[in-house]
């Protein structure tokens, strides 16, 4: 019982994750091409918010490999 909580576990940080990633990036995109001269500043922000739902993914991760 416990190995499929922690596969659940898993799925969802994994899912979380992507949708958020996603999410970003579209939105990202869009206000790139509403606001084309501040590409830099919106690429920057894009990839530091990935990073930190990369981070707490990666938490989810590893916490949800110790409940077991």
């Amino acid at each position: 019982m416990g190995g499929s909580l922690t596969a659940v576990g898993l799925g969802l940080a994994v899912i979380g994750a992507a949708i958020g990633i996603g999410w970003i990036g579209a939105k990202a995109m869009e206000s790139i091409a509403r606001q084309p001269e501040a590409v830099g500043d919106i690429r920057a922000n894009m990839i530091l918010m990935a990073a930190l739902i990369e981070g707490a993914a990666l938490i989810a991760i590893i916490l949800s490999a110790f409940v077991l």
